[in-house]
């Protein structure tokens, strides 16, 4: 007599084996066409001074935009200042420290920070270390800086929803004395050919499906991008970069696209109280939708900074959208503070600061 329990064994294999390949096509099918990921910037953000304040008083300064940073799978924000106890301020005209308590804050909206700027390195690099250290701590994922020059220019990863996004920080301000060494710690500074092979290595190395540069850069108080920005850009999108987002200038510049790759020069301020005219009042908050081949559609928020330093929405204004395939920047509501792109209508003509 024949045993049909090894041919049950073959039927119950074969069936498991066509089970997990179903699955595994549909899933890989899910991320190709179906799953995206929401991806957030703000801009500088400095939590000395007022903002400081605010938080040792029991208060939240970013209480007025959670719904916004919470409508998003990655919050990254631009940290302006050194979070630390030590070091001695450097020989600036202004310099910025942060308690190491404000960081418990940050937690609840940003997931990451940039360091790539020209205030990381205001008390020097005893208190740089001390940052890296604090920011661990309270599990804040950072880039554009480390404890070493390759730490400096390593991508920050971030996994989403099958999504391997990589971000990359820069600093083009001077001081450059604070250009992360080989064995000392500090930020990574923008040289062109450093950063194209640091985003191909972010393709090739670490497998990312898109890389997003961060850049500070630019010259404060300008509207306009000059010449440096806009050969910059191209060349970062040319060597693989989805899109660039800038900041530094403390005032909006214009956003541009560029082989159908979105460039947002400057999003202006978010948090700072040390504020000179009313354009440093007006920042954006970005956010942009990604698939495997990119932004798909990206808008922004208008804050109005306080006296304060503290950023509240302009529901009242409109500001910058786009969606993948559109040669223009168009205008959208600031009304809805969830992520909707179907929500994205056109508004006419474009004012010419939004102008391409």
């Amino acid at each position: 007599m024949i045993s049909l329990f090894p041919i049950a064994k073959i039927r119950c294999a074969s069936i498991l084996i066509y089970a997990v390949v179903c699955l595994s096509t549909n899933f890989a099918h899910a991320s190709e066409t179906g799953q995206k990921v929401s991806l957030l910037f703000a801009g500088d953000i400095v939590l000395d001074g007022q903002p400081g304040k605010w938080i040792t008083k029991g208060k939240d300064p970013f209480s007025a935009f959670a719904a916004v940073f919470a409508s998003t799978d990655i919050r990254i924000a631009n940290l302006e200042c050194v979070v630390a106890k030590e070091g001695q301020a450097a020989d600036k005209n202004f310099t910025f420290r942060a308690e190491p308590e404000s960081l418990s804050v940050l937690k609840r909206h940003v997931d990451a920070v940039s360091i790539a700027n020209n205030h990381s390195g205001d008390f020097g690099r005893a208190a740089f270390s001390e940052m890296l250290t604090h920011l661990q701590k309270n599990q804040i994922q950072y880039f554009g800086g480390g404890n070493n020059l390759s730490e400096a220019h390593r991508p920050l990863i971030i996994e989403r929803k099958g999504l391997r996004i990589a971000l990359l920080g820069y600093n083009e301000f001077m001081p450059r004395s604070f250009e992360a060494g080989t064995a000392s710690a500090g930020i990574a500074w923008s040289e062109d050919e450093q950063l194209v092979l640091d985003i191909q290595q972010a393709r090739l190395h670490y497998k990312a499906d898109l890389v997003i540069p961060f850049m500070h850069w630019g010259w404060e108080n300008e509207h306009h991008s000059n010449q440096r920005q806009q050969h910059l850009a191209k060349k970062m999108i040319d060597a693989g970069a989805d899109a660039v987002i800038g900041g530094h200038p403390h005032v909006l510049q214009e956003t541009s696209t560029y082989k159908g790759k979105p460039i947002i020069y400057s999003i202006g301020n978010f948090m700072i109280d040390a504020l000179d005219n009313e354009a440093q009042t007006l920042g954006w908050v970005i956010r942009l939708e990604l698939d495997k081949h990119g932004v798909t559609v990206w808008d922004s928020r208008v804050a109005k900074i306080s006296d304060e330093g503290i950023p509240e929405p302009q529901a009242q204004l409109a500001s910058a959208c786009w969606v993948r395939g559109d040669k223009q920047t168009r205008l959208c509501s600031n009304v809805d503070t969830g992520f909707s792109p179907a929500q994205i209508q056109r508004s006419g003509a474009l004012p010419k600061a939004l102008a391409n």
